[in-house]
């Protein structure tokens, strides 16, 4: 019997269909066993865990990433871990083009660090235990993005199957996005020359706005963080002695919260935090709504109680769509995400405390500039303390968050035909309240190049909190959509 023939099809002429069912055998077949083991381990980002080195959960999780990458036997496939001086490693490789007379480089991007545990785990799921259960893979940086590394290769082994011509693909995967990515930037400055004329950036750590379409990111919120400390007193001191006449270093915490936010409505007070919503973000926040409507505010689990025989649940800021999804992308927010200076309940005695730490975490709208917000932040804060108490703001640093360039007509097409393939739905597009500081850099560096940023974390899935889980199935057409858009770059 003669030997099959193989054919070289051209570019952009991908069956998706079968490169659905390639994901999927790699998916059940391997992938989630790999992550599985990834969940295992405890790999928080450096700024979660001082000791990453000593540790070597970092390493692992590269390590174990490398070794599975490498033996998937991706022809023209080139694989390193680059390490510089006291900085965190970063996986890269390089797949050779295919198309003829290609200069363009498509970036895929994703990152193998981890948020830490955090409290309210089901009894039967933990951050470190993995359990696939219903479609849905339990723990702690599987969807946020451990699975990023694995699901951009089965993307490209899914475009090799059928012998489909692409250009030439790089992958960068970082291990320090958690902390904020500042180890990115000198590895970027580093491998600059290899990463090519990027056209195409594949992100995969992003969200969903639902499990039924493909959903592309348009916009990502910046940061500012780190730790506000008041202190009024240098060792503790009986509260029937001295309260009235000693001030409550917590009471001043809230004077000085109050010039930056109102604690009624949440708004922050400083007009430079804020920014105008571009006209083309709010006419795709105004169809989101209308595709989403109540599951906008209802996915998140809210607090509920009984109430004469009803249940009562907690309230959000709004119950509009359309203002619920501006609030969460371009309206600057405040939240406190860790506190010093309080006893547990438990151990807590008639004491004046001498003082209270606050850890900081304030969002900016995507076209704030993040730098320009710390110092301002730090003034605003310091100056002034009531009772002349000591009054400090130690800054995390800042990352400017990030609007995507204009859509090119080839990608919106790529995009809503592999929706439609995979999912039976035009692609959706959604801004995102989290922040990717890789995205800024990229978009800076390489102006022209369309940005696919997207991800698995839809509807409850709760990265950063209790019970995070990866959405297999999604991934699955996830893997198989980005397969068909790298296919069709002109």
């Amino acid at each position: 019997m003669n030997a099959p023939l193989h054919r070289e099809i051209p570019a952009g002429v991908l069956d998706a269909a079968a490169a659905l069912s390639h994901a999927t055998r790699q998916w059940d077949g391997d992938i989630v066993k790999q992550l599985t083991e990834y969940i295992a381990i405890p790999a928080k980002s450096p700024g979660f865990d001082k000791d990453w080195v000593q540790h070597g959960y970092i390493e692992t999780v590269v390590r174990n990433a490398a070794a599975w990458v490498e033996a998937q036997q991706v022809p023209g496939l080139q694989l390193e871990i680059v390490r510089l001086p006291g900085r965190t490693p970063v996986l890269f490789f390089e797949i050779a083009a295919t198309k003829p007379a290609s200069s363009q480089s498509v970036l895929m991007y994703g990152h193998l660090d981890k948020q830490p545990e955090f409290t309210g785990w089901r009894a039967e799921l933990g951050p470190w235990t993995p359990k696939y259960q219903d479609g849905k893979l339990y723990g702690r940086g599987g969807a946020d993005d451990g699975y990023a590394v694995y699901a951009s290769i089965a993307a490209v082994q899914a475009i090799k199957a059928q012998n489909v011509q692409h250009p030439r693909i790089v992958g960068l995967i970082e291990t320090c996005e958690e902390s904020g990515s500042y180890d990115l930037l000198p590895y970027i400055d580093a491998l600059r020359p290899r990463l090519g004329e990027v056209s195409l950036v594949i992100c995969l750590d992003s969200g969903a706005g639902n499990y039924d379409q493909l959903w592309l990111t348009t916009s990502l919120r910046g940061m500012a963080s780190g730790t506000l400390k008041v202190e009024i007193l240098t060792e503790g001191v009986h509260s029937g002695d001295a309260s009235g006449l000693v001030p409550s270093s917590f009471r001043i915490m809230r004077q000085v919260l109050d010039r930056l936010e109102d604690s009624k409505t949440g708004r922050l007070l400083p007009a430079s935090f804020h920014c105008e919503v571009p006209p083309e973000r709010l006419a795709q926040a105004q169809a989101t709504a209308a595709i989403l409507g109540d599951e906008v505010y209802q996915r998140f689990p809210w607090a509920h109680y009984d109430c004469g025989g009803s249940t009562a649940f907690a309230l959000p800021t709004t119950t509009d769509p359309l203002q619920a999804l501006l609030n969460r992308t371009w309206t600057p927010t405040l939240s406190v995400t860790g506190a010093e200076g309080f006893p547990a309940l438990q151990d807590a005695g008639n004491v004046l405390r001498p003082y209270t730490a606050f850890k900081l975490s304030l969002r900016l709208p995507p076209l704030v500039d993040a730098g320009q917000a710390v110092q301002q932040l730090k003034g605003l804060l310091e100056d002034n303390a009531p009772y002349q108490a000591r009054v400090t703001f130690e800054s995390n640093g800042g990352a400017t968050g990030w609007n995507a360039p204009a859509i090119a007509p080839w990608f919106e097409q790529a995009l809503d035909q592999a929706s439609q393939a995979h999912f039976g739905a035009p692609c959706g597009y959604i801004g995102q309240g989290g922040t990717i500081p890789l995205m800024n850099m990229l978009s800076t560096g390489f102006p022209n190049a369309q940005m696919m940023v997207c991800g698995v974390l839809g509807p409850k899935s709760n990265a950063h909190g209790p019970n995070e889980f990866l959405h297999v199935p999604y991934a699955r057409k996830l893997t198989a959509a980005v397969a068909q858009v790298i296919a069709q770059l002109p």
